[in-house]
């Protein structure tokens, strides 16, 4: 399981990154009033697995619900994630369906 300490958001960078071992798994996203467009997930090979994924998007999840914003997700891994995930829904902006 993912620690949720262990994510970090690098606001210089624009994208929520966990670093495990030797490689990096980021999230680059994109900060407009109070949503959060989620636009590119990067996942190294050797961490590619459906288990590591899912963990690492409810991670960032998580953390964006603790800043209060609505998620925009531009990219069709994230947004496949928020269809499978209906707890996520909720923090798409009004108007927004997928």
């Amino acid at each position: 399981m993912i620690d949720v300490a262990e994510l970090i958001d690098n606001d210089f960078l624009r994208q929520y990154e966990i670093r495990i071992d030797d490689q990096l798994a980021k999230i680059e996203y994109s900060l407009q009033d109070r949503k959060i467009f989620l636009t590119k997930l990067v996942i190294p090979d050797a961490l590619k697995d459906d288990e590591f994924k899912k963990q690492f998007l409810c991670a960032v999840f998580e953390q964006i619900e603790e800043r209060n914003l609505s998620v925009v997700p531009t990219s069709p891994e994230i947004a496949k994630f928020v269809r499978s995930n209906r707890k996520y829904k909720r923090m798409l902006p009004v108007g927004v369906i997928i």
